[in-house]
C-alpha cells in the first residue's frame, strides 16, 4: 500500500510540475507571434472611399484610438474588462514610425482580417478582427487612414505597453487564434436584400452580436451564429466609472428582449440612443450617429430573424445591485 501511495504522490507531483511549467510558459512568454503573410496589397482610392472609411472609422475605431486632444494616436482603454488585465490602443495616425504610416497597405488588411500584427504578434481580444468585412469597406478604412483627415495628422505619441492578464495570454494560446485571410473576394450584399444586408452589418461590418452576445470569451468569430447565446445579451462590460453594465438581448423575445418594440423605435435607440420608454442608452453602448436609417432598418429586419432567447438583463443587474448592498 505503501508503495501505491508513493507512486500515487510521483504521479501528483508530476502532474503539479507540468502545471506550474505550463503557466509559467503562459505568463512569461506573453502574446503569441505567428508568421506574416500580408497580401501584395495597394489601395486605389477615390473621395467616396476616403469618405465611407472615415463614416465606419467613427463607428468601428475612433472610440477606442481617439485621444482627447482629437488625434488618432491612441488612449488608455478605461472600459476595458478588468479580467483582461489593462491596455492602451496604438497610435493609427499617418507617423511613418510610430503611427499607422509605418504599415502597408496589405499589412493593415492583414491585421484587420486576421489579427497578426506586422511584426507577427497577435493582436489581443479588445482588438476586434473583420473576417467578414467586404474587401470595399475594408479598402475604405485604409484608404482613409492615410488621407489628410486632421485627426490623422502624424503624431509621434506612443502608448505605454498594454499589460495583458494571465487570462488574456492563456485565451491568446487556447481560443483566440489568428484567422485565415480570405482566398476570394468578400462582397456586401445589396440593400436591397435587407435581411442579407442586416446580416452582414450585425455580423461583418459593425459586429454588433460581439458585445450582444453572452460573452467575448465565447464568442464564434468565424460562424458568428453559432456564438452562445448569439445576440441574447448579458454580456458583462464596465462603464467609465468601473460599474458594470450587461448589455441587452437583442433577440426577438417579447418578455426579455425587444419584441415588443417597433422598427422605429429600434432605430432611434441605435442611431440617437432613445429607448421606448424615454430614457437614453448606456454607455459602453454609444449612439450610432454615422449609421444610416436604412443600415439600421436592416440590422431591424435582420434581428426579427433569428430565434428568441429568454434572457432577463435586468435581473442580471439587479443581482449585482442586490450583491453590492448586501456588503
Amino acid at each position: 500500500m505503501k508503495k501505491v501511495f508513493k507512486i500515487l504522490g510521483i504521479l501528483l507531483g508530476v502532474i503539479v510540475l507540468l502545471a506550474l511549467t505550463g503557466a509559467a510558459v503562459v505568463h512569461f512568454g506573453g502574446i503569441p507571434t505567428y508568421e506574416v503573410n500580408a497580401p501584395d496589397l495597394k489601395v486605389t482610392a477615390d473621395s467616396a472611399m476616403v469618405a465611407e472609411g472615415k463614416r465606419l472609422s467613427s463607428m468601428l475605431c475612433s472610440k477606442c484610438h481617439m485621444a482627447q486632444n482629437g488625434k488618432l494616436e491612441g488612449q488608455l482603454m478605461p472600459d476595458l474588462p478588468a479580467e483582461f488585465g489593462k491596455a492602451w490602443s496604438l497610435n493609427i495616425t499617418r507617423h511613418p514610425e510610430y503611427g499607422a504610416g509605418r504599415y502597408t497597405d496589405g499589412e493593415l488588411a492583414y491585421l484587420l482580417r486576421t489579427g497578426i500584427k506586422r511584426n507577427g504578434e497577435y493582436a489581443p481580444p479588445w482588438m476586434p478582427k473583420f473576417p467578414h468585412i467586404s474587401d470595399y469597406d475594408l479598402h475604405s478604412i485604409i484608404a482613409y487612414l492615410r488621407s489628410d483627415a486632421p485627426e490623422l495628422e502624424p503624431s509621434d505619441k506612443v502608448q505605454p505597453a498594454s499589460q495583458p492578464s494571465f487570462l488574456t495570454k492563456l485565451l491568446c494560446r487556447v481560443a483566440f487564434k489568428p484567422l485565415p485571410y480570405p482566398t476570394e473576394e468578400i462582397v456586401a450584399p445589396p440593400p436591397g436584400d435587407k435581411v442579407a444586408f442586416g446580416k452582414y452589418l450585425a455580423t461583418g461590418k459593425v459586429d454588433c452580436y460581439g458585445c450582444h452576445s453572452p460573452s467575448f470569451e465565447t464568442m464564434n468569430i468565424m460562424e458568428p451564429e453559432k456564438t452562445p447565446g448569439y445576440f441574447s445579451g448579458g454580456n458583462a462590460m464596465p462603464n467609465l466609472e468601473g460599474e458594470i453594465i450587461y448589455t441587452r438581448n437583442l433577440t426577438p423575445d417579447k418578455e426579455t428582449g425587444i419584441g415588443n418594440w417597433t422598427e422605429e423605435q429600434f432605430v432611434k435607440a441605435v442611431r440617437f440612443g432613445q429607448l421606448p420608454n424615454g430614457g437614453a442608452v448606456r454607455y459602453p453602448m454609444e449612439p450610432f450617429a454615422a449609421m444610416t436609417e436604412e443600415e439600421a432598418s436592416a440590422i431591424w429586419a435582420y434581428l426579427q430573424t433569428i430565434p428568441a432567447i429568454r434572457n432577463d438583463v435586468d435581473a442580471l443587474s439587479s443581482g449585482q445591485e442586490n450583491a453590492h448592498a448586501s456588503k
